[in-house]
């Protein structure tokens, strides 16, 4: 019981991080403004981790690899943490691997509720700021999906679709993780 505890508790703090790690990510990557509270949430929380990483990678072609890698050491930490604390069952050359597939299910995981959040946002307060931040952090995963799907009735499915989709992926992402930790 006390290490579904901890789990808990490492899938938590390891999700803040690296998915702070990630916003940030995104965030620059769509040249979307730090000046605002979630930016300087951002900051607050991920300097201490992706400005030492900086260092180690050059900024390049306008992709901010530091602060993926930084996520991905968060969830590798988390996982290490709970092979060490099960008394190092499992296969530690996989480490690396199955922190990737617990990084790609937090973008999955993360992803859905930000669709979500703007679903909501869009029939609640469509002109409010985090109806905007939301719609521009989403645009670029709903965009194949709105040049396929066309409105019904004036409403838009596309973020429908693009959550079944990440359903599926998240059910196939944890059969992946969980066949190769046991």
């Amino acid at each position: 019981m006390w290490m579904h505890l901890v789990n808990m508790v490492l899938e938590v703090l390891a999700g803040l991080v690296a998915g702070t790690c990630l916003l940030r990510f995104v965030m620059q990557w769509q040249r979307i403004s730090f000046q605002q509270p979630i930016g300087r949430f951002v900051f607050a929380v991920t300097d201490w981790l992706v400005l030492p990483l900086r260092k180690l990678i050059p900024a390049g072609s306008g992709w901010d690899l530091s602060s993926l890698l930084g996520a991905w050491l968060v969830k590798l930490a988390q996982f290490g943490l709970l092979w060490f604390l099960a008394g190092g069952r499992g296969a530690l050359g996989l480490l690396p691997l199955v922190s990737l597939v617990g990084l790609v299910q937090l973008v999955v995981s993360a992803l859905g509720a930000l669709v979500l959040v703007l679903a909501v946002m869009s029939w609640v307060n469509p002109g409010s700021p985090m109806h905007v931040l939301s719609e521009r952090l989403c645009a670029p995963f709903l965009q194949p999906f709105r040049r396929w799907i066309p409105l019904v009735g004036g409403v838009d499915l596309s973020p429908l679709a693009l959550l079944l989709l990440l359903q599926m992926l998240g059910i196939v992402l944890a059969q992946l993780q969980m066949s190769w930790m046991y």
